[in-house]
């Protein structure tokens, strides 16, 4: 009896474990999407809106529950603190903060930290020509999460199930 309960215990962790790879890829995709719209929504307040870079940065992330729209409101918080810390260096503070919270990939926290050693250093222009480029590699990014996930979700989903399998053969 203590056997077989064991054995479905490390039947359910294995399932759960392929479970949980499968919704990191089905959440990467999402999260770039809102990561997106955040930035675009920033490219807005900057040039219609004249608005301050912290303000800006509090209401891009406002309409969003993410965890990329969580990056946005540390930025902003920082940013609003006296001290004259570089924007550069709050940027990479809230990005490498709230990174693990997020299902995204090195490549987009590269793009962000890019993104923010322009931030708040130039002109309205050349801000929007870095955001827009910005956005253009984060879509690159979207594409291939989505193929990622279409290829290797069910995979995962799969894998999990027989290692579990495979170690309760193991063991018995």
């Amino acid at each position: 009896m203590l056997k077989l309960l064991g054995a479905m215990l490390i039947l359910l962790a294995g399932t759960l474990f392929g479970f949980y790879q499968a919704s990191q890829l089905s959440r990467r995709p999402r999260q770039i999407a809102d990561l997106i719209r955040m930035l675009q929504r920033l490219e807005t307040e900057i040039v219609y809106g004249f608005t301050p870079l912290p303000d800006a940065l509090r209401r891009a992330a406002r309409a969003d529950d993410s965890p990329a729209g969580a990056l946005f409101t540390a930025a902003a918080e920082e940013l609003g603190k006296p001290g004259g810390r570089s924007v550069q260096a709050v940027w990479e503070q809230a990005v490498s903060r709230g990174w693990k919270t997020t299902s995204m990939k090195a490549a987009e926290r590269d793009i962000l930290l890019q993104l923010g050693s322009t931030l708040g250093l130039t002109d309205r222009d050349d801000q929007v020509k870095h955001l827009r480029l910005a956005v253009g590699s984060l879509q690159g990014e979207a594409d291939i999460a989505r193929d990622e996930r279409e290829r290797y979700e069910r995979m995962w989903k799969s894998l999990g199930l027989l290692m579990g399998a495979l170690v309760v053969i193991l063991m018995y």
